[in-house]
């Protein structure tokens, strides 16, 4: 290798090259602003507006810890204390199944009600067949999550095509108009 500075080699020419291509492609990418980590947080509101997301997220997170704890072996003091039972695969498919309800209440917010008291079966019967549901932990997250989901409303459409607010007085402000009972 030359170290003078009118001779560079081959080598040295290739290195100019890739990073003049390297410099072209980043270049052309912006960095992020923060007006994109808004505009990317407001279009999660709005995703998360028009579905039961906290009951998916509930009814998924139940179906971790049922079918984390037949699988682990827990040490408590040195102790190895282990959940496995014969009814591993009870555990596996219920656990599984929670988790699929809670992304179908993502994704497919129409069939929410099916879902939500599938889920209320399903914890319901990991409490025998799942460690005690998950140590309790899935069981009460996935009654809340099913709960959640069955009582979940979509919000209604106004005529400008935007949701309108569910706790906005009426046009008397909030008391019935003549006429009408309470």
């Amino acid at each position: 290798m030359l170290l003078t500075p009118g001779r560079a080699g081959a080598a040295s020419r290739l290195s100019r090259s890739s990073l003049s291509r390297a410099r072209a492609l980043l270049g052309s990418v912006r960095p992020p602003r923060r007006s994109d980590a808004v505009l990317a947080r407001r279009r999660f509101r709005a995703w998360r507006g028009r579905r039961p997301f906290w009951a998916g997220l509930f009814t998924l997170g139940a179906g971790l810890p049922i079918v984390y704890f037949p699988y682990v072996t827990l040490s408590l003091s040195g102790i190895p204390l282990a959940l496995s039972t014969t009814a591993g695969a009870g555990a596996l498919l219920t656990g599984t199944l929670l988790v699929v309800l809670g992304l179908s209440m993502w994704f497919r917010p129409q069939q929410r009600v099916f879902a939500g008291i599938t889920a209320l079966l399903l914890s319901l019967v990991s409490f025998p067949v799942a460690n005690f549901g998950g140590l309790f932990l899935g069981l009460f997250s996935g009654l809340i999550g099913g709960s959640l989901a069955c009582a979940w409303a979509a919000p209604t459409e106004s005529a400008g095509g935007a949701a309108a607010p569910r706790d906005v007085p009426g046009p008397s402000g909030g008391r019935p108009a003549s006429g009408e009972s309470s």
